[in-house]
């Protein structure tokens, strides 16, 4: 396998280190050793030294979530995402991309987002061509929130209504590319989607990004790979604790206490933690997990989900019982694939709301 000298370099050095076999989220929730970064840089060391074939590991490079809780974790600066990403990458060039890989590939090619959806619901298409008019502040909701939880979608829009901020929505976003840098990695497919979706952020002075995977995406990934737009881009969170700040959100705080649920894109990848907690504390009374801030455990996605659902439902029951060990009964998530993931847990013990929610009451 082709593979650069500084990703040989982390294989090599991760593969006999256990230093974080206890913190990936996939691992702790199988209990499986295939699942930590270490039997995946072994995997791939196998074939990079030829001894088994690309397509033997390939199910397992993919049962990566590439949240990154293993850099973070990692004290001599090794980067198990970056290998990971950099063989999901050759595996496509090579054509050994898993099947059920492929699929979600060509949904995103054809359609823009991984589940091949081509409609929104009836409800975000009238909040949708409410706001069609062109206005300096684009609120950008993402596929997540537009084809798999439209309800998010909705709330997303009534917040910024509620504030009085005069914003367009696109009927027809431009995806940002983040679902094919995830199964593909930097392929020329996933930088030149990125660029066709910095083309139309261009239009606007400032976008507001809902998703924090999208948010990642254009405001790391982005530069990383030589992209540029000329917007203003800013998260959801933060653009509404600017909106609580400047008083143009009024907030009444219920005394509810919560926990909240930190998005690694937010906290590990953008070092933004405090702008959902200022929106938090402004409508109930914040306590912490355990884990937090960007110590975060990765609570699941909807992307995942398609492909291994039982695995993501077993990551979201793990975070459940994070909360419910400290004794907290509801979880505020800043991510709508978390929180559809939490969701999706049956389970009474916890309630799972969003930062919207908090705001709408």
């Amino acid at each position: 396998m082709i593979m650069s000298e500084k990703c040989k370099q982390h294989v090599d050095s991760c593969r006999f280190c256990w230093m974080c076999h206890h913190i990936c989220p996939i691992g702790n929730a199988t209990g499986q050793e295939r699942n930590t970064a270490r039997a995946r840089a072994l995997g791939i060391s196998l074939v990079n030294r030829e001894a088994i074939e690309l397509e033997e590991i390939m199910d397992n490079i993919y049962e990566c979530c590439t949240c990154g809780a293993c850099v973070h974790d990692c004290i001599t600066g090794w980067d198990p995402v970056m290998f990971t990403k950099e063989t999901r990458l050759q595996a496509a060039l090579e054509g050994k991309t898993p099947d059920y890989i492929n699929a979600l590939i060509d949904n995103c090619l054809e359609t823009g987002n991984a589940y091949g959806k081509t409609e929104i619901c009836p409800t975000l298409v009238e909040a949708v061509k409410a706001h069609a008019d062109k206005k300096d502040t684009l609120l950008l909701l993402g596929v997540d929130a537009k084809f798999m939880a439209c309800k998010q979608a909705l709330k997303a829009i009534q917040v910024l209504e509620k504030a009085g901020v005069d914003f367009s929505v696109l009927e027809n976003e431009a995806p940002s590319g983040a679902q094919l840098d995830f199964l593909i990695g930097a392929a020329n497919e996933t930088k030149e989607q990125m660029t066709a979706c910095a083309k139309v952020l261009d239009n606007y002075n400032t976008v507001v990004v809902y998703d924090p995977n999208d948010a990642k995406a254009i405001k790391q990934l982005y530069k990383e790979y030589g992209i540029e737009t000329k917007a203003n881009i800013v998260t959801f969170t933060a653009f509404v604790a600017g909106l609580l700040r400047d008083g143009k959100l009024e907030a009444k705080n219920s005394g509810k206490a919560v926990v909240f649920q930190d998005p690694y894109q937010l906290s590990r990848d953008l070092e933004e933690t405090e702008e959902a907690r200022e929106i938090i504390m402004s409508y109930a009374v914040l306590g912490e997990m355990l884990l937090n801030r960007a110590e975060t455990v990765w609570a699941g996605n909807i992307l995942m989900a398609q492909y291994m659902p039982e695995v993501i439902k077993l990551v979201a029951e793990r975070r459940i019982f994070n909360a419910t060990s400290i004794g907290a009964d509801t979880i505020v998530t800043a991510c709508v694939g978390e929180y559809v993931s939490l969701n999706n847990v049956e389970q009474d013990k916890v309630k799972i709301i969003s930062i919207e929610d908090l705001i709408l009451g």
